[in-house]
């Protein structure tokens, strides 16, 4: 069976590299990438992964939630079925920077944006599934459910990404208690070899330092999270490699994933 599967941050690093082991097996790709160069240099390797299938393909930029509602009424008009949905994208942003939107750029990109998207496309992903791209960076902070605008004399790059990765882990945990006809999964995929990073030295260390992962393994994780049988993954959960751990500290917390769940959808605009 041919699935349909939507990957943001597709056009680089751990999505695009995904994508193309996803495409290689006969499954639909469909890429959203931020970079129109680099989606479409995407949208080129992935068919060539797919013997010449096209993939689809949308530019949006998750510092923009108007992007993201675009993003959602495309693939809800464009589709009729998604089998699942790997919120892939986002970053570290070492200086503070607010989005047009009046959210810091970390926790919009990394956990507001794949959020809302989520919600808007909720009722296509009835009986599919979910995977964020979290990290173990999560244990050096948690997201205050109460602030996600930051402030610029405090704001520290480390700890508002580790912040935005525990909210993923607590928006998985949630999604699955919720939503219990999707099957929500999260992972922490290594310290892999990418473009992360906004500043030369960051992205010069995560795209040449030899410690580093390969991005083909990390998307291997991730395209096996795509596809495993339901059966044998565990809803809610976070994993690291093909094993469900318990996330530290706070990011465990299921009172505070309540209450980070409803201080989302007013940031995003969501009355349900």
């Amino acid at each position: 069976m041919t699935r349909t599967i939507v990957i943001t941050g597709g056009s680089s690093g751990i999505g695009l590299a995904a994508a193309e082991q996803l495409a290689a097996a006969g499954d639909d790709i469909v890429l959203v990438g931020r970079d129109p160069g680099r989606l479409e240099a995407a949208v080129a390797r992935v068919r060539a992964a797919g013997q010449g299938r096209e993939p689809g393909r949308f530019r949006a930029d998750f510092d923009r939630l108007a992007d993201v509602r675009a993003l959602a009424e495309h693939l809800l008009t464009t589709y009729p079925s998604i089998d699942a949905l790997a919120n892939n994208a986002g970053g570290i942003v070492m200086d503070y920077r607010r989005t047009p939107d009046g959210l810091e750029s970390t926790i919009e990109s990394n956990h507001l944006a794949p959020f809302l998207l989520t919600h808007l496309l909720r009722d296509r992903l009835s009986g599919a599934r979910v995977v964020n791209t979290s990290s173990d960076a999560h244990r050096r902070a948690v997201p205050d459910p109460h602030d996600f605008t930051g402030d610029l004399k405090s704001y520290r790059g480390w700890p508002a990404y580790g912040a935005a990765k525990s909210a993923n882990i607590l928006f998985t945990a949630e999604a699955a208690r919720r939503w219990p006809d999707i099957l929500s999964v999260c992972f922490h995929p290594g310290v892999v070899r990418t473009n992360f990073g906004d500043r030369g030295v960051l992205r010069f260390l995560y795209k040449y330092a030899p410690f580093l992962v390969a991005p083909e393994k990390a998307a291997a994780l991730l395209a096996w999270l795509l596809t495993t049988p339901a059966a044998d993954l565990v809803s809610g959960a976070y994993y690291v490699g093909h094993h469900a751990v318990q996330p530290k500290g706070r990011a465990s917390d299921a009172d505070l994933a309540a209450e980070l769940w409803k201080s989302s959808e007013a940031a995003v605009g969501i009355v349900e």
